[in-house]
């Protein structure tokens, strides 16, 4: 398979199928966030959390999670430190995707995620969440807060 993996989104918007959901992805240590968006592209929706086990695993969820949604792309969320540079966590990020990019042709790409998670607490704290509802949700809902980014980013393309 030759994935698509790029940080440039005009590219990963050219190699879209038409009319298909993206999927966000808030990848973490312990876990996956997911998100899908509407075929339109317009809502980012907080779907899933993938609780990590190992990479054959963690993958065979994510692919077969993607394929019953009919996803068409992936947006990757991109730890990046608060001054714009990469450290080991993108590069764990980075290593996922690749590995990802051997097991499915769908193109990958990867979004900036500096605080989504911020973000993500702060949306469910003002929607009166519990803290235990916050804490299963937190990862699915930076997923959104992701792909949401993409999403604006892509209509105006």
């Amino acid at each position: 398979m030759s994935t698509l993996i790029t940080d440039d989104i005009a590219a990963f918007k050219a190699a879209l199928p038409p009319m298909s959901p993206l999927a966000g992805l808030d990848f973490g240590d312990k876990t996956i966030g997911v998100a899908i968006s509407d075929r339109l592209h317009s809502v980012a929706t907080p779907t899933d959390t993938i609780r990590r086990k190992k990479f054959t695993l963690d993958a065979e969820a994510l692919l077969k999670l993607l394929t019953t949604r009919e996803v068409g792309g992936i947006v990757l969320g991109l730890p990046r430190n608060m001054d714009g540079s990469e450290g080991p966590r993108c590069q764990k990020t980075r290593a996922f995707a690749r590995n990802l990019g051997q097991l499915t042709d769908l193109p990958i790409t990867f979004w900036d995620e500096r605080l989504s998670s911020v973000a993500a607490d702060r949306a469910m704290l003002e929607a009166d969440m519990s803290r235990a509802k916050r804490a299963e949700k937190i990862d699915q809902v930076a997923a959104g807060v992701i792909l949401q980014g993409a999403l604006n980013r892509l209509r105006n393309l």
